[in-house]
């Protein structure tokens, strides 16, 4: 497998590539809230609900990890004529306004999948769908509306859900040109029969899939790639990439040989949508010109930070980065996190009832006042946050000599620290923006401020929160340690 240097270097060409997307599109709904009694009308939890959200699922979250990755996405599916079909066109106009060719079909409606959690906890999915072989009219638009996208594109993802979108004659004429133009052709397959798919580059099934369709046993690296292996060869496809859960995932190549990867979650949260992210990973990788090794392995990481979000979620290059350095030193509990990250997992938290604490510096080199003010802002909230300056920052704040140890370096000692549960660094001078996003419940300084002179104070009284002061241990501060080791 690859060393670290070409795995990250990758990310930069994510920006070249051009995907077509294809295939059945909706509408993920998710209804947020609590359970606090069980109704007096039936044995069932009675949720509270608190608000809603939705996003684009299916093909369309395939598009939205394309965007969030950097690429280019180009989408083409079918709607209803329907207020779900709207809100889908308005998401889609939003992430890419001229590469979108939905077929609007009055006989169907348009997905939508419902999901009702308390907190984290998924209780119960309503599915709103039309499941019927679509009119020859509207097989006739796709397959004209994707022989004239084929042109501006490298790399072309069938994301089937077995809602329609993809019958026997859009697959066959969709493959059969994507194919005499050179393209990648990647699926995310659905049910038994993967001959349907014959010809392309790559399918991604789950472990259950994978045995439903080679009628084949898929326990254990070597039966996983027997089984993969008997589909590549009933059904003509090049590779495949078999996502296994908690086991990682396998990647089996016709002319070479299969390479295993861990899986890379260190907190999953919801595997909503997962299966997404990974084909959006490989497509933009082998869009920008990567080898299929390489980009196994950064769609690998890629849902490792899924998994850790809450919801149809997307990955980022800057997560991709961090869950990248994370995995390379062994930091367990992967607290070193991106802005977006940092964020998702605060809304979790959230939900969960915790209190959120926010603290910063430059921390260059920990010492027991640190480790007070630290210990201070814990005793004071659920879940400790801390804005870590960046080294460009701390340079012009504390001159060209500083810092004496890298960003990195910083963020994993705090990192090491019980009572910290998450690090974002930031760049600018002052962490006025990381306050704005994350919203903490309790910002803490030390007492060497006022409340006048905290940044953010003003903003987290005024939405309700508490702004703490802690007593500094005197005697220690990181200028007259410098000091002292210079003398």
């Amino acid at each position: 497998m690859d060393t670290p240097a070409p795995l990250l270097d990758t990310l930069d060409t994510f920006a070249s590539a051009r995907v077509l997307c294809l295939g059945d599109i909706m509408l993920d709904r998710f209804v947020h809230g609590a359970v606090e009694r069980i109704s007096p009308e039936a044995p069932i939890p009675v949720l509270r609900v608190t608000h809603e959200e939705t996003m684009l699922g299916g093909m369309g979250n395939v598009a939205r990890n394309i965007r969030a990755l950097g690429g280019a996405a180009s989408c083409i599916g079918v709607i209803g004529e329907d207020s779900a079909g709207a809100e889908v066109h308005a998401m889609l106009e939003a992430l890419s306004p001229q590469c979108i060719a939905l077929v609007r079909d009055g006989a169907r409606q348009t997905s939508i999948k419902t999901r009702f959690l308390a907190t984290t906890q998924q209780m119960l999915r309503a599915d709103q769908e039309t499941i019927a072989p679509l009119s020859a009219e509207t097989e006739r638009k796709i397959i004209a509306g994707t022989r004239h996208a084929l042109a501006n594109c490298d790399v072309v993802v069938l994301s089937d859900y077995g809602k329609g979108a993809l019958s026997p004659a859009v697959l066959d004429a969709v493959i059969s040109s994507a194919l005499a133009e050179r393209k990648t052709v990647i699926i995310d397959p659905k049910g038994r029969d993967y001959t349907r798919y014959r010809g392309a580059t790559m399918i991604t099934p789950n472990l259950k899939e994978l045995a439903e369709a080679s009628a084949m046993a898929v326990e254990g690296d070597d039966a996983v790639v027997r089984a993969a292996r008997h589909l590549m060869e009933i059904a003509d496809i090049a590779s495949v990439l078999a996502t296994r859960s908690a086991e990682g995932m396998t990647l089996v190549l016709k002319d070479g040989p299969a390479h295993h990867l861990k899986a890379r979650a260190r907190e999953v949260f919801d595997v909503s949508g997962a299966g997404d992210t990974v084909v959006a990973a490989m497509a933009c990788a082998l869009g920008g010109g990567a080898a299929m090794e390489t980009a196994a392995a950064l769609a690998n990481i890629a849902a490792g930070v899924v998994v850790g979000k809450v919801g149809t979620a997307v990955a980022y290059p800057a997560d991709v980065v961090a869950e990248h350095h994370r995995y390379d030193t062994h930091l367990g509990e992967g607290k070193i996190m991106t802005l977006s990250s940092a964020d998702d997992r605060i809304r979790a938290w959230r939900r969960s009832g915790f209190k959120i604490g926010f603290t910063n510096g430059c921390f260059d080199l920990l010492h027991p006042g640190h480790l007070s003010l630290l210990s201070q802002a814990r005793k004071a909230c659920d879940k400790l946050v801390i804005g870590l300056n960046s080294d460009a920052s701390v340079k012009r704040l504390k001159g060209p000599s500083r810092p004496v140890q890298s960003e990195m370096e910083r963020a994993m000692v705090l990192a090491s620290l019980g009572m910290i549960d998450a690090v974002v660094i930031f760049s600018e001078d002052t962490p006025l923006t990381l306050i704005e996003a994350l919203r903490p419940d309790v910002l803490v300084k030390g007492a060497d401020y006022t409340l006048e002179t905290v940044v953010g104070a003003d903003i987290v009284r005024a939405y309700g929160g508490r702004v703490v002061l802690a007593q500094i241990k005197p005697g220690h501060s990181t200028t007259s340690t410098i000091a002292k080791l210079n003398a």
